[in-house]
């Protein structure tokens, strides 16, 4: 595959209509579910519970029938921010204090010590950030735009009587995912251009700072690209008489139904279960072992 294919491998954002049990769920209880499965990875630190939290997505994977090579392509353009995030991890971690704590230092050279509970540091955030983004690609492949938006709007309506803005926020997020694929394509098209007119963007390897250097020329015009596409879109909306939520009345109606219920209660418990469950004594043996 070529260097700007990656561009199109991004799953997050892209609606697979597999017409499964998850699909058929109330949109604010996908929501919902994805949202409290997400903050319990999010405050939990354990090892063996985030990796029991990746478990977990990956059966609701299966559950929504998303082909988990779908979902697992979208990881590969985002390797070079965790890659960043984990290298600062490792940097920035207080490893002397750690070892000064009874943790058993792995290698020292100087003043720099690489800690036992700074790599079980390091593998937490490298769990939660794979078990965060499959999350993320399993929400934007069982609801879709419209979905997320009656979800985010009917969950904020009650709020709407203190003025908040239910609808306005819907219409932001919608925005959101509609122009992440779009940048995704311009971002594909401006490569092509490019690499027509001779430019070099790293293929066939190289090291991960030049191949980022080279891609610098891309940024500025796919900034103009975005500026000028939201303000073709905020045309189109003053071009129709849009004047926010406030009087509009509403299509569809959201009704919870028993399923809706019951789904919603099993990722509540799920997302307790990640919360409280404590496995440090497993994850000290299997240390111990390694």
């Amino acid at each position: 595959m070529s260097e700007w294919g990656t561009f199109r491998m991004l799953s997050i954002g892209q609606y697979l209509p597999t017409g499964s049990a998850l699909h058929r769920l109330d949109p604010r209880v996908r929501l919902l579910g994805v949202l409290l499965v997400g903050c319990a990875l999010l405050v939990r630190g354990q090892v063996t519970v985030l990796l029991l939290g990746l478990v977990v997505v990956i059966l609701l994977l299966a559950v929504a029938r998303i082909p988990l090579g779908h979902a697992l392509r979208g990881l590969r353009p985002l390797w070079p921010f965790f890659l960043l995030l984990l290298a600062f991890q490792l940097l920035f971690y207080p490893h002397r204090q750690a070892v000064a704590a009874g943790s058993p230092a792995l290698w020292q050279a100087g003043r720099f010590v690489v800690s036992s509970a700074g790599i079980t540091a390091l593998v937490a955030l490298w769990l939660r950030m794979v078990a965060l983004v499959l999350l993320l690609t399993l929400l934007t492949s069982i609801a879709d735009a419209t979905d997320l938006v009656h979800a985010v709007e009917g969950l904020f309506r009650p709020l709407q009587r203190i003025g908040f803005p239910a609808h306005e926020l819907a219409l932001v997020l919608v925005v959101a995912l509609r122009f992440l694929p779009l940048l995704a394509r311009e971002a594909d098209r401006l490569v092509k251009a490019q690499a027509a007119r001779g430019a070099d963007f790293g293929r066939g390897g190289g090291r991960i700072v030049q191949r980022v250097r080279k891609t610098f020329p891309l940024l500025i015009p796919l900034f103009v690209i975005a500026l000028r596409r939201a303000e073709e879109l905020a045309v189109a909306m003053e071009a129709r008489g849009y004047v926010g939520g406030r009087g509009r009345s509403h299509f569809v109606r959201l009704r919870m139904r028993p399923t809706d219920w019951l789904a919603l209660t099993t990722a509540a418990a799920l997302a307790t279960m990640l919360l409280w469950l404590d496995l440090r004594p497993l994850e000290a043996a299997v240390l111990r072992i390694f």
